[in-house]
């Protein structure tokens, strides 16, 4: 349980807010995937989604090439848009039946919270006072292989990452989505994206949180997912 309190304070380059003043590890284990506790009534002021981004372009990418953009969207029609096309996939994949693991396991009950919450995100994705969608430049015929995605995707999520922990130091909560990618080129379209040269690499709703004392998860043993030297 974090037991930072939030204060206003000062980094280089950086805009003056609230910070939560959360250790590296309170910050790295305490960013939650965050839906039903989005204060869909607080605005978020451009400057600290900007300051977010700033931080997140601190992250490393392939051969330093920097290829990222990243659409804010907070203009009522295009929110409602996109979450059109967010709620078209996910109706087709909330009639899957969800996955069922080992009697005892932990994400048999979690898997029921998640589906709740994603729903509640589905209902409301309109809502949220602003959506990021991160993109990152590529080449199409360079996406065959798994080298050559591990190098397109490996250049985007550490960015976005970097934004999410940012956002959770400043008070804000998100969650990091990839169902409207079902609709990608319609998502496009809506937003001006080059489709052929930019990939979008999900969706990120952004609030301020209702409240601030969110915890580790649980997570299966440690001893079920690290094999030194080879999983044989």
């Amino acid at each position: 349980m974090p037991s930072s309190q939030a204060t206003g304070v000062t980094s280089p380059g950086y805009a003056v807010g609230m910070r939560l003043n959360l250790s590296a590890d309170e910050l790295l284990t305490t960013t939650r995937a965050v839906r039903k506790r989005l204060d869909l009534e607080r605005p978020v002021p451009r400057e600290l989604i900007e300051e977010c981004i700033e931080i997140a372009l601190q992250a490393p990418t392939g051969s330093n090439m920097q290829g990222w953009q990243w659409i804010v969207v907070d203009d009522p029609d295009l929110k409602s848009g996109l979450a059109e096309i967010y709620r078209q996939t996910w109706n087709l994949y909330s009639q899957m039946a969800p996955p069922r693991y080992e009697d005892g396991d932990i994400r048999n009950e979690q898997i029921v919270r998640v589906t709740e919450s994603s729903q509640y995100l589905a209902d409301h994705l309109h809502e949220v006072p602003v959506l990021v969608i991160p993109c990152i430049r590529h080449r199409a015929e360079r996406l065959t292989t798994g080298l050559e995605q591990a190098g397109i995707w490996g250049s985007i999520f550490p960015a976005v990452w970097n934004f999410q922990l940012a956002a959770r130091e400043r008070g804000l909560g998100t969650v990091l989505t990839t169902l409207h990618l079902g609709g990608d080129e319609a998502a496009a379209e809506l937003l001006g994206i080059d489709h052929l040269r930019y990939r979008q690499a999900g969706m990120i709703p952004v609030a301020y949180t209702k409240g601030s004392n969110f915890r580790q998860a649980r997570r299966i043993p440690i001893g079920d997912v690290v094999h030194w030297n080879g999983m044989g």
